[in-house]
């Protein structure tokens, strides 16, 4: 969550900053005055039971000496009922500023472009160069049918619709893109690789932004009060919730394979054929704890580490700097990776590369001690490397045939047991 000194002591500054993320300055306006009443609640009852506490010296004085101490005692009574009524008050009113707090996006970088939708992203780099081939260009679903990888129908029967089933070579396919980045992220780029829980509880989910403001688009596990997690950024963050590391071991940097789970509602009618958009995805996701003074320096290396997922794949990409609207929740700065899908004919996100300040950090009490020997806010970012549906979709598209098969990416041959092609079925 944001600090609320930000409110305090800068709240004209901070309110215009956040006016270009959309957010009401009412609503700001709400967490000062809860700020304020709450600080106002807390000095009334320190000063109250500092004079109980006086009191109750000079009483027992009183009645050592055989004095009269029946009024001073009713006086004690009603200063002992109004800490009381305090207690409850400030609850309610610390209840209020927390929830309050927990929707407020994180400021933007100032220099970041401003804008409530994509329409204000900037393409900030383009690699590689498509021409359509001299035959019919397929789109994955025709490609994936010729192929017999995908199978839409028996995943509606499993589950419902956007559960796709993979097959054959398809499965396998899978399985190499996903050894082939994690080897990438461990071997080439310093990433300790993680294998964490699938589900979380409720205070991880809230500790990465997820919860409260996108419960909606969860899968929830009601009995238990667990989470189905929608990225591995959710149990990666937390690993290192109300922990506190060195500055020597700065920065710390994890990467995890999971499949991810999403209901998106309200996205009916929304880019949803066949890997398009699907509520059980698989993904590999990096996650980096950084000291506050390198993480803008820190985000642009972790661009480049997902970029080279897809450089290595001899893929046509571009790179978008997101504009303040367009930007995660929990989002100071983000890019991102977008594919061409030719059989699409459309741009399909498959990273985002985001650094979150102490956004995160602060909801996640995630601190390091710095060389001054203060203990400090980390900053956190993480970045797809990538997701896996819209990376087969626009691999499948780039690397198609006249006669229906498809090339295996030479970086991925190794993984595919030396297979250069992806045949179709006889």
């Amino acid at each position: 969550m944001i600090d609320i000194k930000k409110l305090r002591d800068e709240f004209d500054a901070t309110a215009a900053q956040l006016a270009r993320r959309g957010v009401e300055e009412a609503t700001l306006v709400k967490a000062r005055d809860l700020d304020l009443k709450r600080r106002e609640l807390i000095a009334e009852t320190e000063t109250l039971k500092a004079k109980r506490n006086a009191a109750s010296k000079e009483i027992g004085k009183i009645a050592k000496e055989g004095g009269d101490i029946a009024a001073a005692k009713e006086e004690m009574r009603k200063v002992g009922d109004r800490i009381s009524e305090i207690d409850k008050e400030l609850g309610v009113v610390e209840k209020e500023l927390k929830e309050t707090l927990l929707m407020i996006p994180n400021i933007p970088a100032p220099e970041i472009p401003t804008g409530m939708d994509s329409e204000a992203n900037i393409c900030v780099k383009t690699v590689g160069e498509w021409k359509d081939p001299d035959f019919e260009i397929l789109d994955h679903i025709a490609i994936g049918e010729k192929l017999g990888i995908f199978d839409f129908p028996r995943g509606v029967k499993l589950t419902g619709t956007g559960f796709p089933v993979i097959l054959g070579q398809g499965a396998k396919l899978q399985r190499a893109l996903i050894q082939y980045m994690l080897d990438l992220h461990c071997q080439d780029q310093g990433y300790t690789e993680m294998l964490p829980p699938f589900v979380v509880n409720s205070e991880s989910m809230t500790g990465t932004g997820q919860l409260p403001k996108f419960a909606e688009d969860l899968y929830h596990c009601q009995l238990d009060d667990f989470w189905l997690i929608p990225t591995a950024e959710v149990p990666v963050t937390n690993f290192y919730r109300d922990d506190i590391l060195s500055a020597k071991d700065l920065p710390v940097k994890l990467t995890a394979y999971t499949p991810c789970f999403r209901r998106e509602a309200g996205s009916a009618g929304k880019m949803t054929r066949g890997m398009l958009r699907v509520h059980q995805f698989d993904k590999v996701e990096m996650v980096n704890f950084v000291h506050p003074d390198t993480s803008f320096d820190q985000l642009e290396i972790l661009v480049t580490e997902a970029e080279a997922v897809l450089k290595g794949l001899g893929l046509h990409y571009r790179i978008l700097q997101l504009c303040s609207g367009d930007m995660g929740f929990s989002a100071a700065k983000c890019y991102d990776l977008e594919l061409w899908a030719p059989g699409e004919k459309q741009w399909l996100e498959v990273s985002s590369c985001s650094c979150f300040t102490d956004y995160q950090a602060r909801r996640l009490n995630c601190r390091f001690k710095d060389t001054d020997g203060k203990t400090k806010l980390c900053h956190t970012l993480n970045g797809s490397g990538v997701a896996l549906p819209r990376l087969m979709v626009a691999l499948l598209e780039q690397y198609q045939n006249a006669d229906g098969s498809v090339t295996i990416p030479e970086a991925l041959r190794p993984y595919m047991n030396g297979c250069e092609r992806l045949e179709p079925l006889a």
